[in-house]
């Protein structure tokens, strides 16, 4: 029973019990036991194998029992009656926008729905306008998020799928006779969305590979098997495609099955003009299989040097390798410092020294501390009074440790005529100030532009936060004109913000191209609310990659004393 499994299950009792209308402590004691497992980097077998579960917070005694049950047994009994009393496929529609579990108390109490289907239905004959608590609005809100859900269905976040893609690449490795293993597909291409997780390993034993891969604990369903390949599905939902092949056919199947369709096709043109044929199994020439150790040589054959998975979209990549204009595109370890980071003064879950300890034990140089301002009440956030003592705790932290500097930020909220939520004499003083929009969503075009656009225009603003406010699979962005907008931070010195939240990842890598090609600077932040977010980078660094995006482009790689000095100037 991995961390994840054990999540998942809290979660649904947690919301089972919501739909029952239980007791708001007992709900929220299972929703805090949920987030610090999924915090943890220790395996909690291994915390009950030690007796040691109830030192984890939000964990007691009743919660402590049920984990203990599903370690040892591999289930629980009290989730399974749970999970016996609701109709089944009722938790789905969940996943719709404005839906909770109170709204779908009353549906199915009141209108016997239990499919998305017959929710869909009810809302084009106008059932939900006289149940309590709806109204038209909500009706139409959603049979939107009814839309939503249809056009994402089995599509899953690249925050879900890599964790779980690589565990299993681990254990493979560890437990089964490769000599070779990747990722590969979209999720070798870092795309924020996946329909499935891509992996190929080469053996001389495929079967027995097979054999070991189908008894993992991850594996929850056998979708189809053949010879040298095994299509499952895991617990989380998450279908997962092993390929097994010869160590002589890996190259190609990698290079292959890496794709994109697009950039496939177009390799495919430039393969022929060369009297070339390359497929799966290999690279030919007049009949005869050209040697190929590794990918890069498949490049080294086509006239190429190596272009790295995350370029592979058929957006110039091919071009510019043959005129030798590639960028030399940025990684983690550029990244000396960290903006956008919440703490318990406002939504998040940390103090501040908790956070800058974690930041430099992952060796960072600075940390920003950015939580909200005042207009996000929904988030604690810090009206002027509030800020300033938050000012003089930074300053003890500072001043009692030692190779890291804490920064004086904030994410101020950008109000809906453009101006910003706490006085320039205020954010006169900050390190630097995050604009960002959190609310009036809807705003036409030309408005939700200007509004942006007068924000940028603050002298105070550093960075534009997630530019286009979507949530992968659960907001869509809000319309605003992204040209301008790249053209205003350009002319105002603004660093457009990568946010590496895998539920953001805003800016979209398409943007971030643009972004390189005007010369916008990109400031790549974790938006951490807790310290285990500080992780998030690693999503950060992969979508700046697919969007072509050099060391050079990003605020936070400049040391400390430089990056001193880029705050200095911009003020």
């Amino acid at each position: 029973m991995t961390n994840q499994e054990i999540v998942s299950i809290l979660n649904f009792i947690a919301t089972a019990l919501e739909f029952q209308g239980e007791n708001p402590f007992k709900i929220k004691a299972y929703q805090k036991a949920a987030r610090s497992i999924e915090a943890l980097t220790t395996d909690v077998a291994s915390l009950v194998e030690r007796g040691e579960l109830r030192q984890i917070e939000g964990i007691g005694e009743a919660i402590e029992k049920k984990i203990t049950e599903l370690v040892k047994t591999g289930r629980l009994e009290y989730y399974e009656k749970l999970k016996a009393s609701i109709p089944e496929g009722l938790f789905e529609l969940l996943k719709i926008p404005h839906l909770g579990p109170k709204k779908l108390k009353i549906l199915h109490e009141k209108l016997g729905i239990t499919t998305l289907g017959e929710l869909e239905y009810a809302c084009h004959e106008n059932r939900l306008l006289e149940l309590p608590g709806f109204g038209k609005k909500t009706q139409q809100a959603i049979l939107e998020g009814i839309q939503f859900v249809k056009s994402t269905w089995d599509q899953f976040r690249l925050g879900e799928a890599l964790p779980a893609a690589l565990e299993l690449k681990k254990l493979l490795k560890d437990q089964a006779p490769v000599t070779q293993i990747s990722l590969t597909g979209g999720i070798r291409r870092w795309k924020e969305v996946i329909k499935d997780i891509d992996l190929i390993a080469s053996s001389s034993e495929p079967e027995k590979v097979l054999e070991i891969f189908i008894q993992l604990p991850q594996i929850s369903q056998i979708l189809s098997r053949e010879p040298g390949r095994c299509v499952a599905r895991l617990a989380n939902g998450i279908p997962i495609d092993l390929n097994l092949v010869s160590e002589e056919i890996y190259p190609y199947f990698l290079f292959y099955s890496t794709g994109s369709k697009d950039f496939l096709k177009a390799v495919q043109d430039l393969v022929s003009k060369k009297g070339l044929i390359l497929n799966d199994r290999g690279l030919f020439k007049e009949g005869r299989k050209l040697t190929c150790q590794s990918e890069e040589e498949v490049f080294w054959h086509l006239g190429l040097p190596y272009i790295p998975p995350e370029l592979r979209e058929n957006t110039g990549e091919l071009v510019a390798a043959g005129e030798g204009r590639l960028p030399s595109l940025i990684e983690e370890k550029d990244i000396r410092g960290l903006l956008h980071v919440h703490t318990h003064w406002s939504d998040g879950t940390a103090s501040i020294k908790e956070m800058a300890k974690a930041a430099q034990e992952y060796g960072y140089e600075y940390i920003g501390i950015s939580d909200h301002s005042k207009a996000a009440f929904y988030a604690h956030g810090l009206d002027e009074e509030r800020l300033l003592k938050q000012w003089e705790e930074i300053d003890r932290v500072n001043r009692g440790l030692q190779g890291i500097r804490i920064l004086k930020g904030i994410e101020v909220d950008i109000l809906a005529d453009g101006t910003l939520d706490l006085e320039e004499a205020l954010l006169a003083q900050l390190d630097f100030v995050i604009a960002s929009i959190h609310s009036r969503f809807k705003m036409n075009r030309n408005e939700m532009t200007q509004r942006i656009l007068k924000a940028m225009e603050n002298p105070y603003v550093t960075i534009l936060g997630h530019p286009t406010g979507r949530l992968i699979l659960s907001r869509e962005p809000y319309q605003v004109d992204m040209e301008a907008l790249l053209e205003g931070a350009r002319k105002n010195g603004v660093a457009m913000e990568l946010n590496a939240h895998p539920h953001r990842l805003d800016l979209h890598w398409l943007h971030l191209k643009m972004a390189m090609e005007k010369g916008v600077k990109i400031s790549i932040n974790p938006d951490a609310h807790q310290v285990e977010g500080l992780r998030d980078m690693v999503y950060g660094i992969g979508t700046a990659r697919r969007g072509w995006v050099p060391k050079e482009a990003v605020l936070n790689t400049l040391p400390w004393e430089e990056f001193k000095k880029k705050l200095k100037n911009t003020r």
